[in-house]
Parts: C-alpha cells; sequence; structure tokens
C-alpha cells in the first residue's frame, strides 16, 4: 500500500482522525507495516507496550484474560494507550487470519503531537470527554448496584 492508502486507512481510525491530515500523513511515512501469520501473537499480556496498531487487513482477537475479548477488525487501533504512556500490554492480540497492521511507535507519535499543538490539543479534550463519560457510566452503575 502507498503512504496514502495508509494516510485514507488512519483516517478510519476514531481517535487518529482528530489530529487532521498533515499529522496522519507524518504517522503513515513514519510507521511500519507488519505481517502477522494466522495464530501468530502481535502482543501478550504483561509485554512492554511501546506502539499502537491499526489493522490494515485481516482480523485479531484482543483477550484480557478475564474472558472479556474483542475482535479488531481493518481500521481499528489496538493499544491506544500505548501512544500516550508507557505501560504494559493489559491484554493479549491473536491473528485470527493471515493479517497487516501498522504499527505506530509511541516515540512518533509523540514527535507528531509536538510537532502540531493543535492536533494534541484536540487529541486532549478527546480523552478529557471519554474520562468524563466513563466516570459517569461508572457513578451511574454503582447507584444502580446499591438501590
Amino acid at each position: 500500500m502507498s503512504i496514502e492508502d495508509d494516510v485514507v486507512l488512519l483516517e478510519r481510525v476514531p481517535t487518529l482522525r482528530l489530529l487532521g491530515t498533515e499529522p496522519l500523513r507524518m504517522l503513515a511515512i513514519g510507521s511500519e507495516q507488519r505481517n502477522v501469520a494466522r495464530g501468530d501473537l502481535l502482543f501478550s499480556q504483561g509485554d512492554e507496550a511501546d506502539a499502537g496498531f491499526v489493522v490494515q487487513r485481516g482480523a485479531f482477537r484482543v483477550d484480557d484474560g478475564s474472558g472479556a475479548e474483542t475482535v479488531a477488525r481493518p481500521g481499528m487501533l489496538i493499544g491506544e494507550l500505548a501512544l500516550i504512556v508507557a505501560m504494559r500490554r493489559p491484554s493479549t492480540a491473536t491473528a485470527l487470519e493471515n493479517s497487516i497492521v501498522i504499527r505506530i511507535s509511541r516515540s512518533l507519535f509523540q514527535r507528531v503531537l509536538e510537532s502540531d499543538p493543535t492536533a494534541a490539543v484536540r487529541l486532549r479534550d478527546e480523552f478529557i470527554n471519554r474520562t468524563s463519560q466513563l466516570a459517569s457510566d461508572i457513578l451511574t452503575a454503582g447507584a444502580k448496584l446499591s438501590t
């Protein structure tokens, strides 16, 4: 795929779309593609997380070990928080078929945000909104449980 194809794919990811076209182009140029064979692990729970992955082709089962799992398909971002903060992987991602991902390192992502403060503000605002919604959802669930 070309850089332009990668930019179009990155624009499909809600979190990344907030950055705008130029920052996405920088991400597409600086990122790398990885092929992952069916049954292979993209990463394991407990691994050091230094990158996020956008599924370009194929699918991945993402399992947190508690029985909760999701399937990540093309245009989905796996390991979003790893783009922002050093952490250990809270889940394991396994290829359900031969797949291709775009690996975006945290250092690249941070350089892109530093080069475009407006994009960084949009991303910060999105995380604030999500955190507020999550807190509200937790309070609502807690209130329902205590009645």
